[in-house]
C-alpha cells in the first residue's frame, strides 16, 4: 500500500505551548479597560490580583501586565476571539474613555486590527478550524533584520528540536499543535528591545539548557523548573535578535493550569443563568 499521508505534518517538536506574553503597562485601570472591557478577556481571579500586576486570561494563554513603563512588542499579536461582531461593539464603546491614548481599531477582510493604549498591535481573528482554537493567542509575529530569518529558524530547530521553516524572509516556528512564532524580515528601523518576554513549556527541558549554557546564553536560573535566555543566535553564536524566553519544564507548578474565562458576549441586558463562563464549542 502506498503512503498517501504527510506524516511530518503531524510533528509537534519540543516546544509544547506559549503560555504568556509579558508587557509592562503604566496604568492598571486603563489596561483593565482595554483588555477586559474592550477585548472581552478575563482578569485571572486567583493570581496577582493587586494594583501592581494583572494576569489577563485569553483561553489557555495570558497577558502578564506588571505596572511599569510601557513596553511594546515589535510586531503583531494574533488572537482568536469567539465573535468579531461582539468585539466590534465593545471596541466602539472605548473611544471616549481611551481618548488621548494610542488606542485605535480598523476592520480588515479577515480580522480586526486593534492598537492598545500604548501602541501594541493586536490582530483579532474569528475561529479557524485549521488552527483549532476558539479563544487564545495563536501567533506572535515579530520584526527582524533582513537576512536573519534562515538563521532564526535554524536556532529553533537545533536548540529546541522544534519544526521551523524560513521562506521568503519569514521564519515560522511550530509551538505545540495550534500556536506559532513568526519572525518577519523588514528593512525598516526596528525599535530597541525593551525587555518584554514570552513563556514557553518544553518537554525536553535539559537539552536546550545545555546548548544555551555552552554558549553562555542563560540570563537567569530561576529555579528547578525554569530558566531564561534572551538572545536568538546563529551558527557562530552571534546574537540575531533579542526576545527573552521564560523556559518552563512540564513539572512547573503552573503547567496545564486551568484558566478561568468568562463569556464576554453576556452582559446585564442579555443575561442567561449558567452562561457566565466561556465554554469552547458551545
Amino acid at each position: 500500500m502506498s503512503d498517501t499521508f504527510d506524516r511530518a505534518a503531524e510533528n509537534v517538536g519540543n516546544i509544547l505551548a506559549m503560555e504568556h506574553l509579558n508587557l509592562t503597562v503604566p496604568d492598571q485601570e486603563m489596561a483593565a479597560l482595554f483588555y477586559v472591557t474592550g477585548l472581552g478577556f478575563t482578569r485571572d481571579p486567583y493570581m496577582d490580583f493587586g494594583t501592581f500586576n494583572m494576569w489577563i486570561n485569553v483561553g489557555q494563554q495570558q497577558f502578564h501586565l506588571p505596572k511599569s513603563k510601557a513596553q511594546r512588542f515589535r510586531g503583531h499579536i494574533d488572537i482568536t476571539v469567539p465573535n468579531l461582531d461582539e468585539l466590534k461593539a465593545r471596541l466602539e464603546r472605548l473611544g471616549k474613555p481611551l481618548k488621548g491614548t494610542e488606542f485605535g481599531w480598523e476592520i480588515y477582510d479577515d480580522h480586526i486590527g486593534v492598537t492598545c493604549p500604548w501602541g501594541n498591535s493586536l490582530r483579532c481573528f474569528a475561529p479557524d478550524p485549521a488552527i483549532g482554537m476558539e479563544l487564545g493567542i495563536h501567533n506572535l509575529e515579530m520584526q527582524i533584520p533582513e537576512g536573519t530569518s534562515g538563521a532564526i529558524a535554524e536556532f529553533y530547530r537545533v536548540a529546541f528540536a522544534t519544526p521551523a521553516t524560513a521562506i521568503d524572509g519569514i521564519s515560522k516556528v511550530c509551538v505545540g499543535t495550534n500556536q506559532t512564532l513568526q519572525f518577519v524580515e523588514t528593512d525598516a528601523s526596528i525599535a530597541d528591545y525593551d525587555s518584554h518576554h514570552i513563556a514557553i513549556y518544553v518537554a525536553d527541558f535539559s537539552s536546550p539548557h545545555q546548548w544555551l549554557v555552552e554558549r553562555d546564553r542563560i540570563t537567569e536560573e530561576s529555579d528547578q523548573h525554569q530558566y531564561r535566555f534572551q538572545a536568538l543566535t546563529d551558527g557562530t553564536d552571534t546574537a540575531l535578535v533579542e526576545l527573552e524566553h521564560e523556559v518552563r519544564s512540564l513539572h512547573h507548578p503552573m503547567h496545564a493550569r486551568n484558566l478561568v474565562n468568562r463569556n464576554a458576549g453576556q452582559h446585564f441586558f442579555n443575561f442567561r443563568r449558567g452562561r457566565e463562563a466561556f465554554v469552547p464549542g458551545s
